[in-house]
């Protein structure tokens, strides 16, 4: 097996029947594993597209393949089959992580109103120079469930709501998709009062530490600033699921430093290492 090989045979059995199937008329696709080896490969060497090797056959094909598969929702189907054999484990934990933005990644020409694309492309200034942050929900064996984009200098509570409405594991037979998981863990970036509400209302636990200077405010308050609210640390312990699963994603250095122009292609290329790291035994 080659060293950058994305997926093992097992694995692409699993993941086989997932793309889109090749078109009726016209000239036949190039196999779709082999695209996918070649967009695996370029990510995790984060090599530019032009330095594709011969045996993926010629860039362009890779890259407008891989344009034309952005915005699939592939990895929600082997989410499914997992969702099917008991798999997920619904114990989620929260995050998020700056991943530092090449200067190619500035530039970007394409009007943003065109594929959903963000006005601002999830590129931020900071003192660290352009940066994109990637929110990460993850489950409690180290998988990706979701993972919405923003500019690298914005708050991570900002984007709290967004990503739990990202969480959507669609079922194999009838039914709706699973949206709700049975326990939050976060950090303290978490910690307002409307998330804890919001999760709250839709009766997910909450396992949130609280801030010094919230606690400090409450004990300033005296009766009125009501009662702590129940913290677990054991169950607190399994927020290093998320930790874990982001420097597994970050193993790729396309994804541990953007040099995609285009928020939807750096977000597709993250789908493409779910893929990986679903299809992982």
């Amino acid at each position: 097996m080659e060293r950058h090989c994305v997926l093992t045979g097992v694995a692409w059995e699993q993941i086989s029947d997932l793309p889109p199937p090749h078109p009726a008329r016209g000239g036949r696709w190039r196999d779709h594993r082999t695209v996918i080896e070649a967009v695996g490969w370029k990510y995790r060497t984060g090599a530019p597209w032009r330095d594709l090797p011969e045996r993926f056959g010629p860039w362009q094909t890779v890259y407008n393949r891989f344009r034309r598969w952005a915005r699939d929702a592939t990895w929600k189907r082997l989410q499914a089959h997992a969702d099917a054999a008991h798999d997920i484990g619904w114990l989620v934990s929260i995050d998020s992580t700056i991943v530092r933005a090449h200067q190619h990644a500035s530039g970007a020409t394409q009007p943003a109103a065109i594929f959903e694309e963000p006005s601002d492309h999830a590129l931020g200034r900071s003192r660290g120079g352009l940066t994109t942050k990637l929110h990460l929900v993850a489950d409690s064996r180290c998988r990706p469930l979701a993972f919405p984009l923003s500019a690298g200098h914005r708050h991570d509570s900002l984007f709290f709501e967004a990503l739990m409405r990202r969480i959507s594991v669609p079922r194999i037979g009838p039914g709706r998709a699973r949206c709700r998981p049975d326990q939050v863990s976060a950090d303290r970036a978490y910690s307002s009062r409307a998330i804890c509400a919001y999760l709250r209302r839709r009766g997910i636990r909450t396992v949130i530490p609280e801030p010094s200077d919230q606690i400090a405010n409450r004990k300033r308050r005296g009766a009125r600033g009501g009662r702590p609210p129940l913290f677990d640390r054991v169950r607190y312990k399994i927020r290093n699921t998320v930790e874990r699963c982001i420097a597994r994603l970050k193993q790729w250095r396309g994804i541990a430093m953007r040099t995609d122009k285009l928020a939807i292609h750096y977000e597709a290329a993250a789908h493409v290492a779910a893929i990986a790291i679903w299809a992982t035994p």
